[in-house]
């Protein structure tokens, strides 16, 4: 390509609606609950499942925070990039994060109505219950971050890394 030459991208959509503006207590709620589930969480660990549901769940605007702030949390690009195929990328990460990656989809995608013992077991191996309920509790904050993020159709690219903390 020349220098010359410009490149035309999609146009960019508008979100649906600025539910945080409309519903401020109920987004004051999430962002305690979210600073609450994080306590005590490894912040490359905690990165890594906010971008693997946000990835299960389709929602743009969040990949683009939790890609940032894990790179801002010093993660790195391979393993950010690797995470949507962690299973044939095992290598990249420590059993730890397996086993977090793992109840992520477990508990992102509920087709069987439950969390698999063998899952759960898997993840109480690797974290005490303090460790392990904050994680829960991230799991799950995320996965309702992306459900407000999908409907709205919030818009991603302009997300600075820490800017809703």
């Amino acid at each position: 390509m020349s220098s010359e030459e410009t490149v035309e991208y999609a146009t960019e959509h508008s979100p649906r609606l600025h539910w945080a503006q409309h519903a401020p207590e109920v987004y004051k709620a999430m962002i305690r609950l979210d600073a609450a589930a994080r306590q005590g969480l490894d912040p490359k660990l905690y990165e890594l499942v906010k971008i693997r549901a946000s990835q299960i769940n389709r929602c743009a605007f969040c990949l683009d925070m939790h890609t940032k702030d894990a790179l801002a949390a010093g993660e790195s690009v391979e393993r950010i990039v690797q995470l949507s195929a962690w299973e044939e990328s095992r290598h990249f990460y420590t059993g730890k994060e397996l086993a977090a990656i793992e109840l992520t989809e477990a508990i992102t995608v509920l087709t069987d109505g439950f969390v698999p013992d063998e899952v759960y077991d898997r993840a109480a191996k690797h974290f005490d219950e303090a460790e392990l309920a904050r994680l829960i509790a991230a799991i799950t904050v995320i996965n309702a971050w992306n459900r407000f993020g999908v409907t709205t159709r919030m818009v991603p690219g302009h997300y600075r890394p820490g800017q809703h903390r």
